[in-house]
């Protein structure tokens, strides 16, 4: 699938990890914060393949968000099913683990890694983000940075036209 087909048409954005607590609800602040700024209507969530429904986000992803000026404090755990992924027309899974739990529950949603929207050159491209959970704030501020990384050059990506303008 090109990346440009791949865009076409998508609206709703889910963010797959394991928890629900790290990476994902980063991913979905992250998002909604730079879609927000560059006038694009993408609405996105959460999800996690093992979640603890309703946990709160970790406290090292609250201290990274907050630090750049986003706020977890509302985030509630979800677990990945197959009717809440129903709902999206995109799932970006933070490593090949949850890709391939993504594209057997729900077949019918197209799944990619995050960082598969990397530039070709960058050597991230492709690769897991690794999950940060129980280390030290440098690794939630690793995660953050490729995960933030990631998520521009996807709202960069060709398809997407999801402005007001584009309507």
């Amino acid at each position: 699938m090109s990346e440009a087909s791949g865009l076409r048409g998508v609206r709703h954005v889910l963010f797959l990890c394991t928890g629900n607590t790290c990476r994902s609800p980063l991913a979905e602040v992250i998002a909604r914060d730079a879609a927000g700024r560059i006038g694009l209507e993408l609405e996105f969530g959460s999800a996690g393949i093992a979640a603890l429904e309703s946990a709160p986000a970790s406290e090292g992803s609250e201290i990274v968000a907050r630090a750049h000026g986003l706020d977890l404090g509302a985030h509630s755990a979800r677990q990945f099913t197959p009717e809440w992924a129903s709902g999206f027309d995109l799932i970006l899974a933070m490593d090949r683990v949850h890709l391939d739990v993504a594209e057997s529950i729900a077949p019918a949603v197209p799944c990619r890694l995050i960082t598969d929207y990397l530039p070709e050159q960058d050597a991230r491209r492709g690769a897991s983000v690794p999950d940060p959970f129980g280390g030290w704030t440098d690794r939630y501020e690793e995660a953050y940075q490729l995960i933030e990384a990631s998520i521009t050059a996807f709202l960069e990506s060709p398809g997407i036209d999801a402005s007001s303008d584009a309507r």
